[in-house]
C-alpha cells in the first residue's frame, strides 16, 4: 500500500509571538466512564500561542482528552478525571474554581457547526450579554466578526437567521461567537471534519490568524492538516483489552509537529502516520 505523504509547512510569519509560556500542564492525567477507563497517563505542557494538535486513531480519546481542558467532561455524569491539570499554575479541578468562568476563558468550537436558532447578530450579542459583556454590543459584535474572516460576507444581512449560513460561515460563526467573550484559549474538536476542502482551507487561514492572539488546542482526524497548522502534535494510540475489547487512549509521542511527522521518536508513531496502522 502506497505511504500518505506528509508535507509539513513552516507558517511562523514574521512577527508572531513565540511565549515560553505554560498555558496547561497535563500531569498524569486520566478519565473515567463509570469503570472504564478511556484515557490515561497524559502528561504534556501546552504553551501559549502556539496551536497543538492532538492526533490518532479512533476510539484513542483525543476528544475526551481536549473536553479536560475547559471542564466539558464535567457535564458528562458517569466522568471522573484522575491526575491534575494546571491552567496557568492554577489547579483547574480545584473545588473553588467555576467552571462556568472556565469556559468563558477557554471557549470551544465544536466538530459540527452549532449556531443558536437565532439572528447572526444575536448568536454573538447572546453570549456577551451573559457573560457581562453587554457594553457596546454592536461594536463587539463587529469586532469579533471581523477577526473570525466573516464580517464582510454578512454585514450586510445580521438579522438574517444564522442557519441559513453555509456550512463553513457557520463555523466561522461559531469561531466569532468563541472569541467574543475575549477568551485565552480556544479549543477545537474537529472543527473542519464536516467542511469541504475550501471552507476546511478557511478555518486553517483562521487559525494561524488568531494564533497571535490566543493559544489553540484542534483535535483533527486530519494528519496533513495537523502538519499544516499546528507548532506542536500530540499523538494518542489505543490499547484494547484482549479480556474484555475496553479500549483505553494514551499518550504515546508529543513534540515539535516537523519533528514527530519527519522523525518520530516512537515506532508506533511512525506506524500510523506512514498508514501501516490506524
Amino acid at each position: 500500500m502506497k505511504t500518505p505523504e506528509i508535507h509539513v509547512e513552516r507558517r511562523a510569519a514574521e512577527g508572531t509571538p513565540r511565549v515560553n509560556d505554560v498555558v496547561f500542564r497535563a500531569v498524569d492525567v486520566g478519565v473515567r466512564y463509570g469503570e472504564t477507563l478511556a484515557v490515561r497517563g497524559i502528561t504534556m505542557d501546552i504553551q501559549a500561542h502556539q496551536i497543538t494538535a492532538i492526533i490518532g486513531p479512533s476510539g484513542c480519546g483525543k476528544s475526551t482528552l481536549i473536553r479536560c481542558f475547559n471542564r466539558m467532561n464535567d457535564l458528562i455524569p458517569s466522568a471522573s478525571i484522575d491526575g491534575q491539570i494546571l491552567y496557568r499554575g492554577h489547579d483547574l479541578y480545584d473545588a473553588a474554581v467555576d467552571p462556568v468562568e472556565v469556559r468563558r476563558r477557554i471557549g470551544m468550537v465544536f466538530q459540527k457547526p452549532n449556531p443558536f436558532p437565532k439572528s447572526i447578530f444575536e448568536n454573538i450579542a447572546f453570549g456577551l450579554k451573559i457573560n457581562g459583556l453587554d457594553d457596546s454590543v454592536d461594536d463587539r459584535v463587529e469586532t469579533a466578526l471581523k477577526r473570525a474572516a466573516l464580517w464582510d460576507e454578512v454585514k450586510k444581512d445580521l438579522k438574517k437567521p444564522a442557519l441559513a449560513l453555509s456550512g463553513g460561515q457557520q463555523q466561522r460563526l461559531c469561531i466569532a461567537r468563541a472569541i467574543a467573550v475575549q477568551p485565552d484559549v480556544i479549543l477545537m474538536d474537529e472543527p473542519c471534519s464536516a467542511l469541504d476542502p475550501i471552507a476546511t482551507a478557511r478555518i486553517e487561514d483562521l487559525m494561524r490568524e488568531l494564533q497571535s492572539d490566543y493559544t489553540i488546542l484542534i483535535v483533527t482526524h486530519n494528519m496533513q492538516q495537523a502538519a499544516r497548522v499546528s507548532d506542536m502534535t500530540a499523538f494518542l494510540t489505543v490499547e484494547v483489552d484482549e479480556r474484555d475489547g475496553t479500549r483505553t487512549g494514551l499518550l504515546v509521542e508529543y513534540d515539535k509537529t516537523e519533528k514527530l511527522f519527519t522523525n518520530p521518536s516512537d515506532e508506533r508513531t511512525e506506524a500510523y502516520i506512514t498508514g501501516r496502522f490506524g
